[in-house]
Formats: C-alpha cells, sequence, structure tokens
C-alpha cells in the first residue's frame, strides 16, 4: 500500500483520494481546539501562506483521543479554527489516530516514519509527561499536534512530535519543495 491508495472524509463528510495530492508536499497534522498546542494553528496558518504556492498543503485531522480536547463536531471544529486562527488549509473529519480503529491514513503514516525520543531535557520531560497522559506506546502519536511530512512522491520522510514549533520544521519543508 502507498500513500496515494487511501481515501480520507473531509469535514463536510466526503470522501478523498489521497491521489488528489500527488506532486504536492503534505503536512499532515492531528489537532485539537482545546490543547496547550492550539496556538501552533497560526505558525501552522503562517507556514501554509509563505510555501503553498510552491505545493505545499496542510491536511488537518482533529483528533478528540487526547484528553477530549477536540470534543466539537466537524463543523464547530472548523468555525474555530477560521474564526480564531483564520486557518485556511484543508481540515478533515475528526480522527482516531491510536489504536485498532485507528484511521487507516495514520496507521500507514506512524508506520511509514516511526516515533523516536526527543532530544533536550526539557522536551524529554516534557514527552515524558505527555507519554504517561497518553499510554503512548511503539509508534503511538503521543498526542494532539504530530506533524508528518511527505515529499511530492508521497514518501513520510518526517515525523515531528507535539513539542516542535511549525517554524522549526520549515528547513525540513523548503528541503523538499
Amino acid at each position: 500500500m502507498k500513500l496515494y491508495d487511501l481515501k480520507v472524509k473531509d469535514n463536510k463528510d466526503n470522501e478523498v483520494s489521497l491521489k488528489d495530492y500527488k506532486g504536492k508536499v503534505l503536512l499532515i497534522v492531528n489537532t485539537a481546539t482545546g490543547c496547550g498546542f492550539t496556538p501552533q494553528y497560526e505558525g501552522l496558518q503562517k507556514m501554509y501562506d509563505k510555501y503553498r504556492d510552491q505545493g505545499f498543503e496542510i491536511l488537518d485531522f482533529p483528533c478528540n483521543q487526547f484528553a477530549n480536547q477536540a470534543s466539537g463536531t466537524d463543523a464547530e471544529i472548523h468555525e474555530f479554527c477560521t474564526l480564531k486562527y483564520n486557518t485556511t488549509f484543508k481540515r478533515f473529519k475528526k480522527v482516531l489516530v491510536n489504536g485498532e480503529d485507528a484511521d487507516s491514513l495514520w496507521k500507514y503514516i506512524k508506520n511509514e516514519q516511526p516515533y523516536k525520543k526527543v532530544n533536550g531535557l526539557k522536551n524529554r520531560a516534557t514527552m515524558k509527561a505527555v507519554e504517561k497522559i497518553s499510554h503512548a506506546k511503539d509508534n503511538d502519536i503521543r498526542w494532539n499536534f504530530t506533524k508528518f511530512l511527505i515529499d511530492r512522491e508521497g514518501n513520510v520522510v518526517g515525523r515531528f512530535e507535539p513539542i516542535v514549533e511549525p517554524s522549526d520544521i520549515e528547513k525540513e519543508i523548503e528541503k523538499v519543495l
């Protein structure tokens, strides 16, 4: 199976083939509207504005799997993001990212880009606390705002944990643009 073989649902419940994104650089993110990392929406939008004309897309997948931090409906989540953070990138239907019922896209990208421990004492301590709360293991998503970078050929080339700000991955995005 390849990334472009997968289909997902947008926030209006329409089926979307990931083939539609062939040739684009993607940043796939699991998000939440009531999370300490929610302000990252601002950085994501800035990055989207900066690179979208070069074939960059952000695919936003709300997830309520971590402490009920995305408890609204798909419509409420979309309204929150567009009004509070002026987001214009594509938002999809709320998904599960871990467990047996995880969305097939998330199973695929986690397998392609396994979890790696983060560097830095402060970052390690933050991630350890997150892991304890989330009960994450193996390649599980640790928390909201985990980001996966996909190159133009559909290869998963990077995984960035929630503590990594969008601005901190711009150089990685520029390399694949």
